[in-house]
This record gives structure tokens, C-alpha cells and sequence, in this order.
């Protein structure tokens, strides 16, 4: 694919985050215009409790999901944007912010494109156990950011149960997920 080449980068919108319009110059000579959603990169973990059989998810506000299905919230993993913390870090304060779960160790996953076509988005995926004396806080998210997170520690049968529902939509938790059945199956047999 070489041989593209930005030719120009105007700014649409700037806000929480920027709305740009590149324009590309195809390897023919031709050029085409694409919207991009320039956004920092994120950080997002699933943590799991191993003796318990649990995992924790949280229950919040979005807009887009409310725009398109009508439904205010969705079921994901603790997540959010790195503001200039490393990934692990940025994992560790959104498990403390939204969750009120202290994690030491972290599990990496991937660093993945979110959409690739549409944001310059990144995604540090982690995986995190915890114990129930790793629950040192409340959570629910932070009031000057408009979130009223609900926390949900889920069984990991009725976790498999709401995946063959399709109750859990989100892609970063879908992924995680998956990740922690293929690099932990023991987790998901029944005792």
C-alpha cells in the first residue's frame, strides 16, 4: 500500500475531541477526502475474580448507543482514555474511578486499532484479577464527567449465558473476554 500520502490536514471541529478532514493522494495521483475522529488512546481491562468466579463489567451512559437503539447504557468493561498516563496506569485509575477495585497485577492483552476507518483511536486491552479485598471503594465514576457508572460483579456462567443472549454488544469486551476464556478455560468449568 505504499505510496499514499497525506496532502493536507484541515480541522472540522474541535471540541472533546477534533473532527478532521485529510486529504490523500492515492498512488495514481488522485485524491480523496476522509473524515477522521482524532481521539488519544485508551485503556481498557476486565477484571476477574479467580475464586469467586466473577468478573466485573459496568453499566453507563452513551449517547451513540442511545442515538441508534434508543437504550441510554451499555454493559462494558472499565475503560477510558489515557490522558497522558502509561496504559497500565491508565488501567489501574479507571479500575479505582469507575469500579473502586484496587488491581496490582495486569494481564496484556492487545493494542488494537478501535475503528480503523473512522478514529486514530488505540485500545490497551489488560486483563486483571482481583480479590474481594481488592474492592476498596465504591466506584460509580466521576461526577464532573457526567458518569453515573453502576458496577456489576457477574458469575461467569450467567457472564456465558449473556453472551449467547447477545446482551453484551461492546467490542473491547467481547475481545476480553474472549481472552480470558482462551488464556484462562480452567475459569469456565464448573466445579
Amino acid at each position: 500500500m505504499a505510496g499514499y500520502k497525506i496532502k493536507q490536514v484541515e480541522t472540522l471541529y474541535e471540541g472533546w475531541r477534533k473532527l478532521l478532514k485529510l486529504t490523500v493522494q492515492m498512488p495514481d495521483g488522485r485524491t480523496m477526502a476522509r473524515e477522521v475522529l482524532n481521539s488519544a488512546d485508551a485503556a481498557a481491562v476486565l477484571p476477574y475474580d479467580w475464586q469467586a468466579r466473577k468478573v466485573i463489567l459496568v453499566r453507563q451512559f452513551r449517547a451513540p448507543v442511545m442515538h441508534v437503539e434508543g437504550e441510554p447504557d451499555l454493559l462494558e468493561a472499565v475503560a477510558g482514555l489515557l490522558d497522558g498516563d502509561e496504559p497500565e496506569a491508565c488501567a489501574r485509575r479507571e479500575a479505582m474511578e469507575e469500579a473502586g477495585l484496587r488491581l496490582r497485577d495486569l494481564e496484556r492483552v492487545v493494542t488494537a486499532w478501535s475503528t480503523p476507518g473512522l478514529t486514530t483511536e488505540r485500545l490497551h486491552l489488560f486483563l486483571a484479577p482481583y480479590t474481594s479485598a481488592d474492592r476498596v471503594e465504591e466506584g460509580g465514576g466521576l461526577a464532573e464527567e457526567h458518569e453515573e457508572i453502576e458496577v456489576l460483579e457477574i458469575d461467569i456462567d450467567e457472564l456465558m449465558e449473556m453472551l449467547q443472549q447477545g446482551a453484551i454488544a461492546d467490542m473491547k469486551t467481547l475481545v476480553l473476554i474472549q481472552a480470558l476464556q482462551l488464556r484462562h478455560p480452567e475459569l469456565f468449568r464448573r466445579g
